[in-house]
């Protein structure tokens, strides 16, 4: 759309050209790259914005990289990327030979093997390193809700690396597009335009509109820039000034795509065919002004010359038709008729190569009768893609071909590896739609154990639910192993991985038994995987990490999960082991990344990241990985837990109990059980705690396998000592260090001598709690060692030694900053009983709440909800929520109910 604009500035945009402005002044200035997404309906300014960035960064010497997202090419892996990033790797004289291979075999320009999502990221960050070494950087992204999801990913893993380099990220998106899940921040969201800045527009591009037409556009335009902008063009003269009333009726929103198709209307059929075949087109090639004056043959260079006139699209300094709204080109399309679009088809197949993935999309588009050898070209197509990491594209494609086939066996083959896809490639709620679709008819045999992982895909991940996954299974390993069986791909893997989640959630022994007869038919990350839930033992930790190292980029792609769940297992992942899969392709890797890193968050004491939790949360449940939303909030219960805000906890566990005790998942009622127990200590209710603790694992019995339990042994030995059960302390202490728990990890070895420590006698306690600070890594586990040096610290206040005060301050210090307040009020009792005070935790002021913060504090502080304080500062749900979850800790409160109180007190 035009820029509304006076002048050189951007009516109505002084807040967000002052956030640009600044992100692009840092990155000029050397203080590194940032990534803002700006979110709004069509026609709201987005592009407006961009151009503005675009202009300022050039008259700071970046130099600017744009990518556009179009309907027609979300078939097709890193198209996108190939946009942005082609005329740099055209001049590139640094990247190695293996960067420049994944990038032009991602882009299509080299044969061999594809690359994996993660070397094709890599590449485009040691390109973008490149070329930042002449100039500061701006890279440009349009209708991001229409870029294919491999560039999609790709551009997420630019964007948490750009603080690296003098690189500035701005996307821009509708609120429609899933686009801002994957920022490292809050979306700007661009609201109407106010009522004197839309006057003043209004004003500025018509300045001859009368005041009553006026104030009816204004009223119709409810502050929508391309309303604005486009209503009056459609205006007679009369109308305009005022003579001739208005229509009853003007087109908004989705209606202006009917604005634009009326003006089509009147297109010679030579400009129409243009538009039409520009619409549809695809790639750099597509939108050529040359090639698609070449397509439409005489009278190409006439219609090119209305189309310009007509202001609906114009050919930019590259030669490439480019529309001048989304609309335009939605118009174009939706205004031909079917006849229209299959002869365009047609001809844009026709300037393909034969073997180009566009060819077979227009020629599936073209086609009015079922055609089974395209059918096939399409599934290899599809295929291919899902190879160089593009699975939702595949997916796609994988679904052409289907509705293409003529037998019906070939039809649920296609739809069976379309749900698999579109799966991996996180379009879960398309997989399920497909899963019903294929059980309303036979399966071919032959499919069957690609359906079974279907099926429990959906299962597990969108409905929560293990059942199928223990009765399907099995036998599809069967299968799977048998000899000369179809590989599909390396399923069994797969498959084995899926039995073992539901394994070690449900403790189910169908899937046990299934997992231990089929264990040498797997990997050796798979096989590294069962042992680390089933029988951890000494130097595991290190047999993972050999196993990691001794992977390529592809194995690690197609071995994420396994390694990420034995991480799980033993705690032990230091933070480069989920960075390596950080760059991977498809939701599903990613959703498991995040898992990994919110329990690391935990562990190692960066609780000031609990909120990302629920952020998480909401992503996964608006792509229907509801089993993904549950556990993270279980893990964000972790974080309530250990600060002990029961009342926070209690709303979180009635979210989640329910639906995981229907599911029988054990792995999370007896961690709730846990964090019960936590919370009881928290309070100094050592009783409550004991009986939690011994609920999951008996004093003196623990259980075999499930290494998480093992842990339990610091929290059950306090409780028990508080309790006065020292002997059954020193029998679990015991037991847990015959099993070899010692061994399993550092932070397993930490715990057990922390335990041993608290159930040691009188003349040996000192030098056990030192053995226990000597533990390698003991400064990782933030919590547990605060602890640790409260109990030690207490212990020596007893005995009236001096060195209790540095070890309770420090523990003071670290329960402060994990905002632990029951655990720092029994830090501070301490202290006060050694003689040393502390003062009290200093208390945060409206002041420092920003201005957004403050007004949302205040309305939450009435009983206002999310939605409701939403719609009166006409912010989403969610953008609320996430201001909340910054304020608590800015107002030192760990609940809703406690925002009155704090807002009072400051």
């Amino acid at each position: 759309m035009q820029r509304e604009t006076q002048g050189s500035a951007l009516l109505g945009r002084q807040r967000e050209t002052d956030l640009l402005e600044a992100a692009i002044e840092r990155a000029a200035d050397g203080g590194g790259g940032s990534a803002i997404l700006l979110r709004g309906e069509a026609g709201i300014g987005k592009s407006a914005l961009l151009e503005w960035a675009g202009h300022r960064a050039r008259e700071h010497g970046f130099a600017v990289l744009r990518a556009v997202g179009a309907e027609a090419e979300t078939e097709f892996a890193f198209g996108a990327l190939h946009q942005a990033l082609w005329p740099l790797l055209q001049r590139s004289t640094a990247l190695t030979s293996h960067q420049r291979d994944a990038l032009e075999s991602a882009f299509g320009g080299r044969a061999g093997a594809p690359p994996s999502g993660f070397a094709v990221g890599a590449a485009s960050l040691a390109l973008l390193a490149e070329a930042a070494r002449t100039s500061p950087l701006l890279l440009v992204l349009d209708d991001l809700h229409w870029i294919d999801s491999s560039s999609a990913t790709v551009f997420a893993f630019l964007r948490r690396r750009c603080a690296e380099l003098p690189l500035v990220i701005i996307g821009a998106s509708r609120p429609e597009g899933a686009a801002a899940e994957a920022w490292p921040t809050e979306p700007v969201e661009l609201q109407a335009l106010s009522r004197p800045d839309a006057a003043a527009l209004l004003l500025h591009r018509f300045p001859e509109l009368a005041t009553t037409a006026a104030e009816r556009l204004l009223d119709e335009a409810a502050g929508n820039p391309l309303a604005l902008v486009e209503l009056p063009r459609q205006l007679p003269g009369e109308q305009q000034r005022g003579i001739v009333p208005l229509p009853d009726r003007l087109p908004l929103g989705r209606r202006l795509e009917r604005m634009f198709a009326e003006r089509l209307e009147s297109l010679t059929p030579a400009a129409s065919r243009l538009l039409l075949l520009a619409a549809l087109a695809t790639g750099t090639d597509g939108g050529s002004g040359a090639w698609l004056c070449e397509a439409v043959g005489d009278g190409a260079e006439e219609a090119l010359d209305r189309i310009e006139a007509d202001g609906l699209a114009r050919l930019d300094p590259a030669g490439r038709l480019v529309f001048r709204h989304p609309l335009v080109r939605t118009a174009v399309i939706s205004c031909a008729s079917e006849s229209a679009r299959r002869e365009a088809h047609r001809v844009l197949a026709g300037f393909l190569a034969p073997d180009d993935a566009r060819r077979l999309v227009h020629e599936a588009s073209a086609a009015l009768l079922l055609d089974e050898a395209l059918a096939g070209r399409l599934q290899e197509a599809g295929s291919r893609l899902a190879r160089r990491g593009g699975d939702a594209e595949g997916a796609l494609l994988l679904d052409r071909a289907a509705a293409l086939s003529a037998d019906p066996a070939e039809r649920a083959r296609r739809l069976t590896w379309a749900a698999v896809m579109a799966a991996r490639g996180g379009q879960l709620r398309h997989t399920a739609a497909l899963v019903e679709e294929l059980k309303s008819s036979p399966v071919p045999p032959d499919i069957t154990p690609l359906f079974a992982y279907a099926v429990v895909y959906v299962d597990q991940s969108h409905r929560i639910g293990f059942e199928s996954s223990a009765t399907l299974l099995p036998a599809a390993l069967d299968a799977l192993t048998a000899p000369g069986a179809p590989s599909f791909g390396g399923l069994a893997e797969q498959v084995y991985f899926k039995l073992l989640l539901a394994a070690t959630y449900t403790d189910d022994p169908r899937a046990w038994a299934a997992l231990e007869r089929h264990r040498e038919h797997t990997s050796d990350a798979g096989r590294l995987c069962y042992r680390a839930w089933t029988d951890p033992a000494a130097g595991l930790a290190e047999e993972l990490r050999a196993v990691v190292d001794g992977m390529n980029e592809e194995q690690e792609a197609g071995a994420a999960w396994l390694l990420l769940w034995t991480t799980s297992a033993i705690d032990s992942a230091d933070d480069d082991l989920w960075r390596r899969f950080t760059g991977l392709h498809g939701y599903a890797t990613q959703g498991s990344v995040a898992k990994a890193k919110c329990h690391q968050d935990f562990l190692r004491g960066r609780w000031d990241l609990a909120s990302v939790c629920l952020r998480e949360a909401e992503t996964a449940e608006d792509l229907g990985y509801h089993c993904n939303a549950l556990v993270f909030r279980h893990y964000y219960a972790h974080f309530l837990a250990g600060r002990g805000d029961e009342a926070r906890f209690r709303e979180i566990e009635r979210l989640i109990r329910p639906v995981a005790a229907q599911a029988r998942m054990r792995f999370v009622l007896e961690r709730l059980t846990h964090l019960r127990g936590l919370i009881a200590l928290a309070h100094g209710h050592h009783e409550q705690a004991y009986a939690h603790f011994a609920d999951i694992t008996p004093p003196g019995r623990p259980p075999k396998g499930l290494p998480w339990l093992h842990t339990l042994v610091f929290d059950l030995a306090e409780a028990a000592v508080h309790t006065g059960r020292c002997r059954e302390a020193r029998a679990h202490v015991a037991a847990v260090r015959a099993e070899g728990s010692a061994e399993i990890s550092g932070r397993h070895a930490f715990l057990l001598a922390a335990a041993a420590a608290l159930t040691a006698d009188e003349d040996e306690a000192d030098a056990a709690y030192r053995a226990a600070y000597a533990v390698p890594g003991a400064e990782r586990w933030v919590f547990e060692l605060a602890r640790l040096r409260l109990a030690h610290g207490s212990w020596l206040r007893r005995r009236h030694r001096a060195e209790a005060r540095d070890l309770l301050r420090a523990a003071h210090h670290a329960f402060r900053g994990l905002q632990a307040d029951p655990w720092a009020q029994r830090a501070e009792e301490e202290l006060r009983a050694a003689g040393n005070p502390v003062a009290p935790a200093p208390r945060s002021s409206p002041a420092e709440l920003t201005a957004q913060e403050l007004r949302i504090a205040r309305l939450a502080a009435t009983g206002l909800s999310n939605k409701e304080i939403g719609q009166a500062l006409r912010l989403s749900p969610r953008t609320v929520a996430a201001h909340l979850y910054k304020i608590f800790p800015k107002l030192g409160i760990t609940s809703r109910a406690a925002v009155a109180h704090a807002l009072g007190a400051c």
